[in-house]
C-alpha cells in the first residue's frame, strides 16, 4: 500500500476519533454491526489524482498497455493504501463497505482520481484479533450484512483485492473489414483481447490475495470497459474480499439477518 499518511487536516480529524464516531452504515447495518460484537470508530477515505502517462501504440497489435496498466493499478492501490493508513491511526480492527470509485479530474481526459471510502469498526470484546496475519487492518467490500454471515461460516475478510489490465486490440484489416460486411460472424480479435485481460486481471487479484495469505475470495465483480482509451483499446478490473478460515461454522441462519435489511 502507499506510504503517503493522512494529510494534516484529516489528521486532526482522526485524532478526535473516540468522542463522536462517523460512519456511512445504514441504521440497520449500525444495529447489525452491534449485535455480532463490533462498532463503528470512522468514516475513512483516501484519494489519488492522477496523470495518465502516454504510451505508444501498435494498431495491428494485440498487446497489453503496460504503461496504462500499471497507471491505473498505482492510482487505486493509493487511494486504498490511504484510506487504510486512516484506519490504522484510529486503531480499527477493519474496514466494512470499502467503495473505489474514479472520476474525471479537471478538462483532461488523462487526469483522474480515485477515491476509497469505507466505515472503520473494532471488536468490542476482542480487540485486534480480526486484524489481518501481518497486524494491519482489513479491508472489506463486504456490507455489514454479509460480513456477519462471513464470521458465522469460520472465516474472516482479509484484504480487498483486485486486478486491473489495460489491452489493446489489434484492428482487421480493410479486406477483411470488407469480407465481414452484411454477416453475422464472430469478431476474432476482440474476444480474444477480453479473453487475455480477464485473465491477466484475474491472475492478479488471485496473486493479491496469495500474498496476504488468503484462503479464498468472495463476492468477485468485474467490470470491462473502454471509457478513455480510444478505440481498439479496453480496460479489464475485477475485485472482491480476500477471505481466511479462523474456525468452524457456528450453525448459522441465515434467515435472522434478512429481516434487519
Amino acid at each position: 500500500m502507499s506510504e503517503l499518511s493522512p494529510d494534516s487536516v484529516a489528521s486532526a480529524r482522526l485524532a478526535e476519533a473516540g468522542k463522536v464516531w462517523t460512519s456511512d452504515l445504514s441504521v440497520s447495518e449500525f444495529a447489525l454491526l452491534d449485535a455480532a460484537g463490533f462498532r463503528p470508530l470512522e468514516f475513512v477515505m483516501g484519494s489519488s489524482v492522477f496523470h495518465i502517462g502516454w504510451q505508444q501504440q501498435n494498431l495491428r497489435q494485440s498487446v497489453e498497455l503496460q504503461v496504462l496498466s500499471q497507471a491505473m493499478y498505482t492510482a487505486r492501490y493509493n487511494a486504498m493504501g490511504r484510506m487504510l493508513a486512516e484506519a490504522q491511526q484510529v486503531g480499527a480492527d477493519g474496514v466494512v463497505g470499502t467503495r473505489l470509485t474514479f472520476r474525471q479530474h479537471g478538462v483532461s481526459a488523462e487526469h483522474i482520481e480515485f477515491i476509497a471510502v469505507g466505515t472503520a469498526i473494532i471488536s468490542k470484546d476482542d480487540p485486534g484479533a480480526l486484524r489481518r496475519p501481518d497486524g494491519a487492518p482489513f479491508t472489506s467490500h463486504l456490507n455489514v450484512q454479509d460480513f456477519y454471515t462471513l464470521l458465522k461460516t469460520g472465516h474472516a475478510p482479509v484484504e480487498f483485492v483486485m486486478g486491473v489490465c489495460v489491452w489493446h486490440v489489434a484492428a482487421q484489416g480493410f479486406m477483411q473489414t470488407l469480407r465481414q460486411m452484411g454477416q453475422n460472424i464472430e469478431m476474432p480479435q476482440w474476444t480474444q483481447g477480453y479473453y487475455d485481460a480477464r485473465e491477466t486481471a484475474l491472475a492478479r487479484m488471485q496473486a493479491e490475495a496469495e500474498r496476504v495469505e488468503a484462503s479464498g475470495i468472495t463476492g468477485v465483480d468485474w467490470k470491462a470497459s473502454e471509457w478513455m482509451w480510444g478505440t481498439h483499446t479496453l480496460e479489464f478490473f475485477t475485485s472482491g474480499t480476500a477471505v481466511r478460515r479462523t474456525g468452524e461454522a457456528d450453525g448459522f441462519d441465515p434467515g435472522f439477518v434478512l429481516p434487519l435489511r
